[in-house]
């Protein structure tokens, strides 16, 4: 069977933004490549879906279903939670994990360095009132910190406006994950090598939880870029790619 390397994507997002790397990854990686929703994001509707939970266990369910045996499973900001699941609970599945701005716990607490609880209670409560407008906010606090935010920006919200919107309850469990799922304990156990690329200027990936990581797991293969903040495969396009492909 053909290697296939399988990218994930972030929150309130979709398989589209991608769509900026995806040809030059045909030429880094010997394999399929292929850009999956998570299940109720773009393409892959909450409709398609009834009754179900998007949760952690639901998603990496849904989608394992779709990953070949020894999959190269890259996971981008929430993606990366569920790449780290799919790996613990389906390993014949997955043969190696990247992260890409992306921890095994997202919120701040005393021990870790994280997105403040205050900041996603708010995306969550603003979700009620207009979905639209929060990801367009969450957009802003992803390019935070990168000297092209605007360009980034504009070019995340062209790629997801190309697929349907996501439901606001789908959105809704997205950032109860981000607040609540704390997969550590599993990260620093997983027995597949994992590689991770940051932002050094990343407002939802603390420079200092990249520390906290190597601690949790001393053999972590770490590509920190610059200038770049949660989007580097976005701003950063061709240093991203350079460092994928030392990776593969």
């Amino acid at each position: 069977m053909q290697k296939q390397l399988v990218l994930l994507h972030g929150w309130g997002m979709n398989r589209e933004v991608w769509d900026l790397i995806h040809p030059e990854l045909r030429f880094v990686f010997d394999g399929e490549v292929k850009a999956f929703d998570l299940p109720g994001y773009g393409y892959d509707h909450a409709s398609n879906y009834p009754g179900a939970k998007f949760d952690l266990h639901g998603m990496a369910e849904s989608l394992s279903e779709k990953l070949h045996d020894n999959s190269i499973v890259m996971g981008w900001s929430l993606g990366g939670l569920v790449a780290l699941y799919l790996a613990h609970f389906y390993p014949q599945k997955v043969s190696k994990v990247i992260l890409v701005a992306s921890t095994p716990f997202f919120a701040q607490s005393e021990d870790w360095p994280g997105i403040k609880l205050s900041v996603l209670e708010d995306f969550n409560q603003q979700l009620i009132d207009n979905s639209a407008k929060t990801i367009e906010r969450f957009l802003a606090i992803q390019a935070m910190g990168s000297q092209s935010a605007r360009q980034d920006i504009k070019q995340l919200k062209g790629l997801i406006q190309q697929a349907p919107a996501t439901d606001s309850e789908v959105l809704k469990q997205g950032l109860d994950i981000l607040e609540n799922q704390d997969l550590r304990q599993e990260f620093a156990k997983l027995p597949q090598p994992i590689s991770a690329i940051f932002g050094r200027l990343d407002a939802l990936v603390p420079y200092k939880a990249i520390e906290q990581m190597q601690h949790l797991r001393p053999e972590l293969d770490i590509a920190v870029i610059d200038k770049a903040s949660h989007a580097p495969f976005i701003s950063h396009k061709e240093e991203f790619i350079a460092v994928l492909k030392s990776m593969l």
